[in-house]
């Protein structure tokens, strides 16, 4: 199947289940917030945060268990910078009050003005990255 396709497959089954999270839930489908109340919150609150998790983890996974001739990227980064990255992500999310997934996909579908600026600030600051670390520093 064409990449194209797949990848336009993969935007509405994020879309659906965005809302189905909000219909079902009340609430935002904000990764970030709902893996860590998945470690914070009381027992009552942590199943279904949980169970979310889970499932992004088997939707990633389904994908790879169907392909026959699955080989996984070869990272262009070293482990060290993988690991910063992800940090960094993590403290960024936590400064912006989100992530993409709750901000990009779910704030800006409710044209929420805090949402698309905190979206077009990821981006930047991505963007800024990839052309210092590539580019400047030669890093990746």
């Amino acid at each position: 199947m064409h990449p194209f396709i797949l990848a336009a497959l993969g935007g509405g089954l994020i879309g659906v289940a965005a809302i189905m999270m909000m219909g079902l839930k009340g609430r935002i489908s904000g990764v970030s917030g709902i893996l860590t109340g998945a470690l914070t919150e009381p027992a009552d609150e942590r199943l279904w945060r949980l169970l979310f998790v889970v499932g992004i983890i088997i939707g990633g996974a389904i994908p790879v268990a169907l392909s026959v001739d699955f080989k996984p990227p070869e990272p262009d980064a070293s482990v060290l910078v993988v690991i910063v990255g992800g940090l960094l992500v993590g403290l960024g999310t936590g400064l912006g009050s989100g992530c993409t997934s709750g901000h990009g996909i779910c704030g800006i579908s409710r044209l929420s003005p805090r949402s698309i600026v905190a979206t077009c600030t990821f981006m930047a600051a991505g963007f800024i990255c990839v052309y210092l670390l590539r580019h400047v520093f030669g890093v990746l």
